[in-house]
């Protein structure tokens, strides 16, 4: 079965398109077949793949009101074994769109019900917990949050976290936390460490051990078309996400997949 993970935080700036693009490149290289699922209007990750003319091309628009079949819509990546559902301009309007139409948080889970060809797939979502946001979580057996280890990231994570638990009682019973990544981590900063020795005391095995660090080569790599870990595979933040994928693929550690905490 397609194991589809939501890369998910309504606060940007906190690594969710570095994780979403890096953890699925990292994945490929471990043999598994990937397909990189766009859903934020700014089309980041879409880029980060080296998919520069996104408004040439249908993408998760399309596919989200089924205009285009999800079969016709995916493009391969320079990088074997990794698809990408680029984003385009027109997704910057359908939240407005949903609104009205019946079913709205079901759209994206009804247009990829064809997925038996990837192994996993990373839905690298919106700063936001709207419409994209909710069809997102709705067509995914997990969620992964990326969390700046600052204050404010923090102050936010029990929001998320309500939102998995509203969307398992009410929309996807199946929906289960995937885990919590810390990103942009400095072991020089004690704000940095404080913030992760909280999280870590109160989500416990739901955080993963491998943290990814401050690196100048993760902002680097965007601006080459190229995630981190195929611009620079020795840099820490490279090493970082691989480990991080070998340690999602050996899951006995950080979660189990159970119980979402607010």
């Amino acid at each position: 079965m397609t194991k589809i993970i939501s890369v998910v935080n309504q606060k940007g700036g906190v690594g969710k398109t570095t994780t979403a693009i890096n953890l699925a490149t990292a994945f490929s290289t471990l043999g598994k077949k990937i397909l990189v699922i766009d859903f934020d209007p700014q089309g980041n990750a879409t880029t980060g793949l080296g998919i520069i003319e996104k408004g040439k091309t249908s993408g998760s628009y399309e596919v989200l009101i089924g205009k285009v079949p999800f079969a016709y819509a995916y493009l391969s990546t320079s990088i074997p074994n990794l698809y990408v559902l680029p984003a385009n301009i027109h997704l910057s309007g359908a939240e407005v769109e949903l609104v009205t139409l019946k079913n709205r948080e079901y759209l994206l889970q009804e247009a990829l019900k064809e997925l038996d060809d990837f192994q996993y797939v990373f839905i690298d979502c919106p700063p936001s917990l709207g419409l994209l946001t909710l069809n997102a979580l709705v067509a995914s057996s997990s969620a992964l949050i990326p969390l700046q280890c600052e204050f404010y990231a923090l102050e936010g994570l029990s929001q998320i976290l309500s939102t998995l638990n509203y969307v398992r009682g009410h929309l996807n019973p199946k929906l289960r936390l995937q885990g919590i990544v810390l990103t942009m981590f400095d072991s020089r900063s004690n704000l940095n460490v404080q913030v992760a020795q909280d999280v870590r005391m109160h989500l416990k095995r739901n955080v993963y051990q491998t943290a990814i660090p401050r690196n100048i080569r993760l902002a680097e790599a965007p601006s080459f078309g190229k995630p981190a870990v195929i611009y620079d595979l020795k840099c820490f933040g490279s090493q970082a996400y691989l480990q991080l994928a070998k340690e999602i693929l050996n899951q006995e550690g950080p979660t189990h997949e159970g119980e979402i905490a607010a």
